[in-house]
């Protein structure tokens, strides 16, 4: 059985394998009962968020990672890839900045936001 520490790391870099932006990992676990780490990224287009979100899940998969869901995959402005333990956001900016998870989760703006 894989650590959330483990989780995450896969998460971070099947989003670095497709070039994912500014991404954020969030330790939750005095936060909330839900989930122990939530990962933030930026896509710079539709299909890059499209693809960042489906390398997530593939490496999951093929990491014996059980996946409770996914969406948001249609539009591809922000898909949510939630694992259990670790739930990733992939967005285009402008909705990134809006929602502004990082604030709401931990008090910090991303920098290049």
């Amino acid at each position: 059985m894989l650590s959330v520490e483990q989780i995450a790391k896969i998460a971070v870099n099947a989003l670095e394998d497709v070039k994912g932006d500014n991404i954020q990992v969030i330790d939750t676990t005095n936060l909330s009962a839900l989930f122990s780490r939530m990962i933030v990224c930026t896509g710079n287009s539709n299909r890059q968020v499209k693809a960042l979100a489906n390398s997530v899940l593939q490496d999951f998969k093929a990491n014996d990672i059980s996946i409770v869901g996914s969406e948001g995959e249609g539009s591809g402005e922000w898909v949510l890839v939630d694992s259990g333990d670790v739930v990733v956001h992939v967005m285009l900016p402008q909705v990134r900045a809006y929602y502004d998870l990082e604030s709401l989760w931990n008090g910090k703006r991303p920098e290049s936001e």
